[in-house]
C-alpha cells in the first residue's frame, strides 16, 4: 500500500478550521479539523468515506483501523461494489458552508460527501457520502435533495458562493439598502458610514445615526451569515436564532462625538466573534472588550434592553428574521456574576431593567 496523498485542502474563511480530502490507492476521505489553539474544543477530526478504489471488502476493514489507517467502506454499504477511480486534484472543489464550520465535496460538478456544521460540536462524527447507500459507522447516505436536507443545503450553499463571486447578482447592493432603510426609519438618516470587514467578506460597516439626545451606531452585514452552532443549540428553531446585528448608543449629555465613535468601535471586534471563535451570541451573553467606558470591563448584548417603542423591525435576510442586540457596558463585578452561573447574563439584564438602566448607555453604579 503506498502512502497516502492530500489531494486538496481549504481552510475556511476565518482559518479556524481546514478542511482536505486524502486517497492512497484504496480508499478516498473528507476531513475536517481545527486549528491547532481550538483543539481543546474541537479535538476530534471529522472524516468522512468518500469511496473505495479497489472492490469493497465483504466484511468491516477492521484490519485498517487495527492499523491506524482509513478503512474501505463494507460491500453491503456500497453504491458501487467494484471500487471507483482515483480523485483528479484540478477536479475537486471544496465549498465552506455559509457559518463557516460545515463543508462540502464537489467532484466534477457532483456533490460526493457533506459534514455539516453542526457535527462539529457533538461527540461523534456524523457525515454523509454519495457512495453510501446504507448507514454504517462510517458515514450516512447523502442520497438526493428530496431524500436528505443536508444534500438539499449543499446546493442553496453552491448558488449563494455563486451569487456572491457574480457582479451581476451579488446581494450585498440590496442587503445594504434594507438594512439601512430599517435604521434610518426609526433614528434618521445615516450620518457616517464607517467599512469594519478590512477588504474580506462579507461586507460589513457600522451606521451611525444621531437625535436630539443621542448617538445611535448598528452593524450592517453581520447577518449575512448565520452563526455557528445555531442548528445543534436551537434545533427547529434555528433560524429564529442564527441572524443579528448588533447595535450601540451613548448619551450626547455624557460624550463628545469623538469619544462615542471610540466606545462604539467595540461594535467592529464583536461582528467577528461568531466566526473567529466558533460560537454564537445570544440574549444575556457577555464579552470583554478594551473598547469599554472607562471602568467598565466589557458589554452584555440584549434586545431586552430595549422597550416595545424603540424596537426595530430588521427586514429578512435568506429568508430567516434578524434579531437585534444592544450592546451595552458592564462593570466587573456584573460581568463575572454573568459568567459565574447558567444563565447569569439573563439575570444581569433583568437587574438592569429593574434599576430602570436601558439600551442607551449613561454613567450609572453596578446593580451586582
Amino acid at each position: 500500500m503506498r502512502q497516502s496523498d492530500i489531494v486538496a485542502e481549504v481552510s475556511n474563511d476565518k482559518q479556524t478550521l481546514t478542511a482536505l480530502v486524502e486517497q492512497d490507492n484504496r480508499v478516498v476521505y473528507f476531513y475536517i479539523f481545527a486549528r491547532e489553539d481550538l483543539r481543546d474544543r474541537f479535538p476530534k477530526m471529522r472524516a468522512c468515506w468518500v469511496r473505495n478504489l479497489v472492490p469493497a471488502p465483504v466484511n468491516d476493514d477492521t484490519d485498517a483501523m487495527e492499523q491506524g489507517i482509513a478503512p474501505m467502506l463494507a460491500a453491503q454499504y456500497c453504491r458501487n461494489l467494484e471500487g471507483e477511480a482515483p480523485l483528479d486534484p484540478a477536479q475537486i472543489q471544496i465549498l465552506w458552508n455559509e457559518s463557516d464550520d460545515g463543508a462540502a465535496l464537489w467532484y466534477q460538478g457532483l456533490l460526493l460527501a457533506v459534514i455539516p456544521g453542526w457535527s462539529l460540536y457533538i461527540d461523534h462524527s456524523v457525515c454523509y457520502s454519495a457512495g453510501c447507500i446504507k448507514q454504517n459507522p462510517l458515514t450516512f447516505p447523502l442520497g438526493s435533495a428530496s431524500t436528505n436536507a443536508q444534500c438539499e443545503l449543499a446546493e442553496k450553499t453552491r448558488l449563494f458562493w455563486r451569487d456572491w463571486q457574480n457582479e451581476f447578482t451579488n446581494p450585498w447592493p440590496k442587503i445594504q439598502r434594507k438594512l439601512l432603510e430599517s435604521y434610518e426609519d426609526r433614528f434618521g438618516p445615516s450620518l457616517k458610514y464607517y467599512l469594519i470587514n478590512q477588504g474580506s467578506w462579507p461586507p460589513m460597516a457600522i451606521s451611525q445615526h444621531e437625535d436630539e439626545e443621542n448617538y445611535y451606531f448598528f452593524t450592517v452585514g453581520m447577518s449575512i451569515r448565520p452563526m455557528p452552532q445555531i442548528d445543534i443549540v436551537f434545533n427547529d428553531d434555528a433560524e429564529k436564532h442564527r441572524r443579528i446585528e448588533l447595535a450601540f448608543s451613548v448619551g450626547k449629555e455624557y460624550v463628545t462625538e469623538e469619544n462615542a465613535v471610540q466606545m462604539a468601535s467595540a461594535l467592529s471586534g464583536y461582528a467577528q466573534v461568531p466566526w473567529t471563535t466558533l460560537s454564537w451570541l445570544g440574549e444575556g451573553h457577555t464579552l470583554m472588550s478594551p473598547m469599554a467606558p472607562l471602568g467598565f470591563e466589557g458589554h452584555v448584548i440584549s434586545s431586552a434592553l430595549c422597550g416595545p417603542a424603540d424596537k426595530m423591525r430588521l427586514p429578512k435576510i435568506y429568508g430567516d428574521p434578524v434579531n437585534q442586540f444592544w450592546v451595552s457596558p458592564v462593570f466587573t463585578s456584573e460581568l463575572e456574576f454573568a459568567q459565574a452561573k447558567p444563565n447569569g447574563g439573563f439575570e444581569l439584564v433583568a437587574a438592569m431593567i429593574e434599576n430602570d438602566i436601558g439600551f442607551v448607555f449613561a454613567p450609572r453604579s453596578a446593580v451586582m
